[in-house]
């Protein structure tokens, strides 16, 4: 049987926070930012990872590729943690795995012209290519993300945002990785634009076996383009189904919310389907709760929730349908 492409377990990313006042030999807090994830990653697959702001979803992405510190495994197909190995070895890694980020303008260096942008990972991972070889791949990488080769000498302040995103995905491709993540890459562009930009995404993804990562708010976005779908509530995950599973039967009191205000768009069943109120605002991870990290919000919660946390298990009826609740 061959190994996922990616298999994290227990992952977890803290920050040591101190008050604006405290005194130099007061003990910093401790925030809990991704609390003992665990998930696994197919070759060709699509993940999306969805909740709300400050759940830890980006902070999840950048431990995966060591950009902040985090504890646990991250196991690369089947061999080595990147959480563990050195700075040299892990560079090697590097080209494997990219990301694509956020804001498409403040990703992308303004002193530096596009091909410069574009051809700066292949010098860093191929330091071997000729001038010539660099070039040539980079107007290749261009055409493939429906950018014109001769914008290759501009600047990204004379590009629009949804063409900034496209140099972003050209830096992440041009050195044929097997896995993308994306950390909400179309949350900064207009709708007509972020459709250009899934679509692309997936074409990509099909063209060159590509498994990805998607990070997003927009539970639509999510749906079109993942094969399974991850809920994070403050660092930790509720729920984990295939695409059509977890959108058709949710489990958890969480998900379900979410789930409900996802619009329609028939007019009709839109004003007339019930929607899921979440009580409360999400608890700082400087103190999360004890037990259940959703128990305060949750409309399902007693006593046990309080006193235990619950363990991510295959439902009885779908084993590939995990959920983090004892009333699921």
């Amino acid at each position: 049987m061959s190994h996922p492409l990616l298999k994290v377990e227990n992952l977890r990313v803290s920050f040591h926070i101190k008050s604006e006042g405290d005194m130099p030999w007061t003990k910093p807090r401790e925030l809990h930012a991704v609390g003992g994830v665990d998930f696994e990653l197919k070759q060709g697959e699509t993940l999306g990872i969805v909740g709300e702001s400050g759940c830890g979803k980006s902070t999840l992405a950048r431990a995966l590729i060591r950009m902040v510190p985090g504890s646990g495994k991250v196991v690369w197909m089947g061999g080595d943690n990147l959480l563990d190995v050195s700075k040299s070895k892990m560079m090697n890694y590097r080209s494997e795995i990219q990301m694509v980020f956020q804001d498409p303008l403040a990703s992308l260096n303004p002193r530096m012209t596009v091909g410069q942008i574009i051809a700066e990972p292949l010098r860093t991972h191929q330091p071997n290519l000729s001038n010539a070889q660099v070039k040539e791949r980079v107007k290749k990488m261009m055409q493939q993300v429906s950018l014109l080769p001769n914008q290759i000498n501009r600047y990204p302040h004379e590009f629009s945002g949804g063409q900034c995103q496209r140099i972003g995905i050209a830096r992440a491709l041009i050195v044929e990785p097997k896995l993308i993540i994306c950390d909400e890459p179309v949350s900064a562009l207009d709708v007509s634009i972020q459709a250009q930009v899934i679509n692309l995404l997936m074409e990509l993804q099909r063209k060159m076996g590509l498994s990805l990562i998607f990070i997003a708010h927009d539970l639509s976005v999510v749906k079109h383009i993942s094969n399974r779908v991850m809920v994070l509530y403050l660092g930790k995950v509720m729920e984990v189904a295939d695409r059509n599973d977890l959108y058709e039967n949710p489990r958890h009191p969480y998900t379900q919310a979410l789930i409900s205000a996802v619009p329609i768009p028939d007019p009709e069943i839109e004003r007339n389907k019930e929607i899921i109120l979440i009580d409360g605002d999400l608890p700082s991870p400087l103190a999360p709760p004890s037990g259940c990290v959703f128990r305060t919000r949750c409309p399902k919660a007693q006593p046990i929730c309080a006193t235990t946390p619950p363990t991510l298990d295959p439902q009885s009826d779908q084993e590939t349908h995990l959920v983090a609740c004892h009333f699921a």
